[in-house]
This record gives structure tokens, sequence and C-alpha cells, in this order.
């Protein structure tokens, strides 16, 4: 017997969020989806709240009932193939920065003279590594638009350890709490690969610090699909049974984030504000990195392109060997939420 025959509503919803734009975040900032269901007196439940480990894993496996998830899509992706019943309901294509870059003293100047050389990838001991699949999807369609692949250069897996302090020479010891590319800058900086791949604001930030030399830039390159990869496109994914059992809840936590979305394309400043809140990042750092223009960029659609755009990362994934079964990304996709929507949903796509 279905939990729907006795209840109307479920009693809590979870949500979880990666620390990125996206019009969840600005409806869980802006209260719209606690005063949705304030009155039902359904609990909404962050994860990023919970003190239980079991708990915070469902941001990778989605594994707690009637959850809500928008963020990286490797997770997402990675779930799914191993039978996660989730759907997505959602999506948002918001670019950001992204580039292969190499030391400044390098001889290295654009992606075709990477041929030959040693290119850094991490490598997290982690369910999912979200972090090496961007890298590795990175290289791959960077050295095609120049005719090159893999075969072409030496791969150098950079494990995720902590770099310990050298009592010699005073060496670095940035322990739990370092910077997300230390693996790869230090790496970097001692010369044992010779590109690597930083994407957000920590990237950009590392590629200012260093003066570093910018081979590839994939954050905004013209082929949308040359910029698909975990952050790109973001789905926004809910338990399959929460839709069957309960399609009006998910219709009105749905309708507050698309009203979010809408609301961002007319409060730019005020998006940017809650962007930098939910990032931790400073405001013009968000804006040189996710563009001017990202506040026109948070509403969700299911256009034709950001499916295709879905689709093609998870066939990389399922390639490269991160996803152990494949599956079908129509059968994935559900429509009926969005289309119970009155608002029209337009394609973010120029």
């Amino acid at each position: 017997m279905s939990d729907a025959s006795t209840h109307t509503q479920p009693d809590a919803l979870w949500y979880t969020r990666c620390a990125v734009p996206t019009p969840l975040s600005l409806a869980i900032q802006s209260g719209w989806i606690q005063s949705e269901f304030a009155p039902d007196g359904i609990a909404i439940q962050s994860l990023r709240e919970s003190a239980s480990p079991a708990d915070l894993q469902s941001h990778f496996d989605h594994h707690l009932p009637h959850s809500f998830r928008q963020g990286g899509s490797v997770p997402a992706i990675w779930a799914r193939a191993n039978g996660q019943q989730t759907r997505v309901i959602g999506l948002t294509w918001t670019d950001e920065y992204q580039s292969i870059i190499s030391l400044p003293a390098s001889r290295l100047r654009s992606i075709s003279d990477l041929k030959g050389c040693r290119i850094g990838i991490p490598k997290h001991d982690v369910s999912i590594d979200h972090h090496r699949a961007s890298a590795l999807r990175a290289f791959v369609v960077a050295l095609d638009t120049v005719g090159l692949s893999l075969k072409d250069v030496e791969l150098v897996d950079l494990p995720d350890t902590p770099v310990e302090a050298n009592p010699a020479t005073g060496g670095p010891d940035w322990g739990q709490g370092r910077h997300s590319y230390v693996n790869e800058l230090y790496a970097l900086v001692k010369h044992q690969v010779d590109a690597i791949y930083v994407k957000d604001v920590r990237g950009a930030e590392v590629t200012h610090l260093l003066g570093a030399q910018v081979l590839f830039n994939l954050g905004f390159h013209p082929d949308s699909f040359v910029r698909i990869s975990n952050c790109t496109p973001r789905p926004l994914t809910v338990n399959a049974k929460t839709i069957e059992h309960y399609p009006h809840i998910v219709s009105r936590f749905l309708r507050r984030v698309v009203n979010a979305g809408d609301w961002a394309k007319k409060h730019p400043q005020e998006t940017l504000q809650l962007i930098a809140r939910e990032t931790g990042w400073a405001e013009p750092w968000v804006q040189r990195v996710y563009g001017p223009d990202v506040h026109q960029q948070l509403r969700l659609e299911l256009s034709p392109h950001a499916i295709k755009g879905l689709q093609v990362f998870k066939d990389f994934l399922f390639e490269y060997g991160f996803l152990k079964q494949d599956f079908n990304i129509m059968d994935w996709v559900d429509h009926a939420p969005l289309d119970t929507l009155k608002a029209p949903v337009l394609s973010l796509h120029r």
C-alpha cells in the first residue's frame, strides 16, 4: 500500500542544492518555498542542516524520500544510472568561467601546444568524482577542437591527498581546508604537469593570482555544447514516487522555483547579492565569473537543446567509465510538472 493511500500530503520535503547560482537557491533564500508549505504544516528540511552523514549522502545518491535537488549534473546522472528513481523536472543553463591553464612562463600558448604534454586530472576518493569528470571532459572537448585526443597527451592522476609540509623546505600544508585546486596547483608549479583545468570563482582567482596562460576558454565558448560540464546544464530532480503520489505538491514547489527565476530577470542587483551570499564569493567576482547577464540565466526550462546537452554529458560519463549502466535521458525527463504551470517557459538559449 502506498503512503498516498493514507496521507494526502507528505510530512516533510527535503531539498539540497550546490553553492552555485540556481533558482532553487533564490527561492529558498527568499523564503518562498517555506511560506508556500507553512499553512499545510509540511516541514521544509535542508540537507545542509542535517547532522546525519547518511542524510548528507543524499546530495549525491538522492536516497531520501520526497527530496528535491538542483546542482551539478554528475551526481544526479550517477544516481539515476545506479537505479535511483528520480525525474528531471527542470534545467537551468548558467554558464561560468572554465579554463585550461598553464604557468605564465610556459611555452604553451594554445590548446594545440598540448600535444605530447602532461595534463593533470584530479582523482578523489569519493563515491562519484565530479571534479575528475569535469576536468576530463574539458580536456577531451578542447583537444577535439584542434583535431587532438587524449591519446596525444599524457594523463597524470592527481590523488586527493593533503600536501604535507616539508621540514627541509618549509613547504605548504593546507590540510583538510585546502583550496579546491591545491593538488592541481602544486603539481603545476612543481612542473609535474603542464596544464590543469579550473572553473568558477576559485578557478578565476587561481588564474588571476598566477598570471596563468589561458590555453582554452570553455566557459564562454561560442559552441554551447563545448561548455557542457558538471555545471551546465544543472538539473532539478525529484523522487519519481513524489510525482506519482503528490503531483500537486511537486507543482507547487516547482512554481515557486520558476517564479524565482522569473523574479531574477527583473532584479539583477538583488539576484547578484543573493548569489554572492549563497556562494560566499564577492559580488565583483561573481559577476566576472558568471557574466553580467547571470540574472537572466536562472529560469527553469526543458527545451530540446537543454535536454540534448544533458544527454551529451551523460553519454560522455558512460563512455569514460563514470557510470556502470547507461539509461535513456528521455525516460528520465518528466515534462508534466512544468507543463502544468500556467506561465510559459521559454528557452534560455540565444
